[in-house]
């Protein structure tokens, strides 16, 4: 698919070497949404254009190749030391290059932190310890490594959640967190689709994500 904008990756010196691409739209952003699994989401540019919503900058940070690596990065329940380190990467790093490298530092109301499956948890980890910097959390299909705590931070950003009918163990996941994100008051969309657990699936509803959060 060829896209207005322009994609640029960046190498950091994060944990011996990890990458970071950006989708920068061809007009100055309205929207910025961070996410991990970097080579897989930064790409969805051109998804967002055809959707007419092409002012939206994504920022993905890249995912290791060890699946349980991944895991520990991104869902704050195996290796708290991990987590934190990485979250440290993606929330002060990672977003200051944004504000220098493109001058892009855009309010909590603007900005949006998204993830699909594993990356699902670290977005609702990454969202609800900064609400102050992510005013929406998008989570698709999310793993059970990490769970709702029993009282959750506020103020709760909004969020919005999806999974397939053919992933049930995902969509479990999703349903829980999102009964326990609105029984903390937040503004919640829970959304069951046909579908199973893939990319094809979670960038079908990613400008659906973007357009709730930011409009048109």
């Amino acid at each position: 698919m060829s896209v207005a904008g322009q994609v640029v990756t960046e190498w950091f010196d994060y944990d011996g070497g990890r990458e970071v691409t950006v989708y920068v739209p061809a007009q100055p952003p309205a929207a910025v949404v961070f996410a991990g699994d970097g080579q897989l989401i930064a790409q969805w540019g051109g998804v967002l254009e055809a959707a007419g919503l092409s002012s939206t900058m994504i920022v993905g940070a890249h995912r290791l190749a060890d699946e349980m690596q991944r895991l520990h990065e991104y869902s704050p329940g195996f290796d708290q030391d991990r987590f934190a380190a990485h979250e440290r990467f993606l929330v002060q790093d990672v977003r200051g290059w944004v504000g220098t490298r493109f001058g892009v530092a855009l309010p909590a109301g603007r900005t949006a932190v998204f993830g699909v499956s594993a990356g699902g948890e670290l977005a609702l980890a990454i969202g609800l310890r900064h609400p102050d910097v992510y005013g929406a959390i998008f989570c698709a299909s999310p793993g059970g490594g990490y769970r709702p705590p029993a009282v959750l931070p506020a103020p709760v950003p909004r969020s919005y959640l999806v999974a397939g009918t053919q992933e049930p163990f995902f969509l479990d996941n999703a349903v829980r967190w999102a009964d326990a994100l609105r029984g903390a008051g937040a503004d919640v969309v829970m959304r069951e689709r046909p579908g199973s657990h893939g990319g094809a699936f979670w960038q079908a509803e990613f400008p659906l994500m973007v357009a709730w959060a930011f409009g048109q």
